[in-house]
């Protein structure tokens, strides 16, 4: 745990500078793509949106006795603890619904901390439907990581947001009213 929070405060020189890509944006990218570029904009979804205050409210009072919100540089981990001599970073949603975009997510997390150093496992955890995946970092993720990483900064670098395009996930999403309104 001390090489974690050693992470915290200490940024590293060797990082890439810009832009960075963060695990929202990777969750986004598999769900909707124009959410990538509203968010690297700070464009904020509607903060009042149901699903959004029933997520925090889970993640606020799942696992309370977890380390919770851990940030090491641009990443913001939801739980992290050691189990043995390993690592394991957690990654708290309310629902499968959208579990491989938080499979990916996760994935991100882990081959940020292994480009830092840091060896981790991963687990993915839906408390109110009590399930948990483990996942492991293998070579073929990591190469899907490194592409969608390439693809998420080409979004960000766009002028103008990609076309909304309906989607499965639509209906609920905090940002429908800059895509349908």
């Amino acid at each position: 745990m001390e090489e974690i929070l050693a992470f915290e405060s200490k940024p590293s020189p060797d990082y890439p500078s810009s832009p960075k890509v963060i695990g929202s944006y990777v969750q986004a990218f598999l769900i909707c793509p124009r959410q990538v570029w509203l968010m690297s904009r700070q464009i904020c979804p509607d903060e009042d949106h149901e699903l959004l205050q029933i997520g925090r409210l889970i993640q606020s009072q799942s696992y309370a006795r977890e380390r919770k919100e851990v940030h090491i540089e641009h990443l913001a981990l939801d739980l992290v603890r050691r189990a043995g001599k390993n690592f394991v970073v957690a990654e708290v949603k309310k629902s499968s619904r959208a579990a491989e975009a938080a499979r990916m997510q996760l994935a991100f997390y882990l081959y940020e901390l292994k480009q830092m150093g840091l060896e981790a496992e991963g687990e993915l955890l839906f408390p109110e439907e009590r399930r948990k995946e483990y996942l492991v970092l293998t070579p073929e993720l990591e190469a899907k990581i490194v592409k969608m990483k390439e693809d998420i900064v080409q979004i960000i670098a766009r002028p103008i947001p990609p076309a909304p395009a309906r989607t499965r996930f639509c209906g609920k999403c905090a940002y429908a009213e800059f895509c349908w309104a």
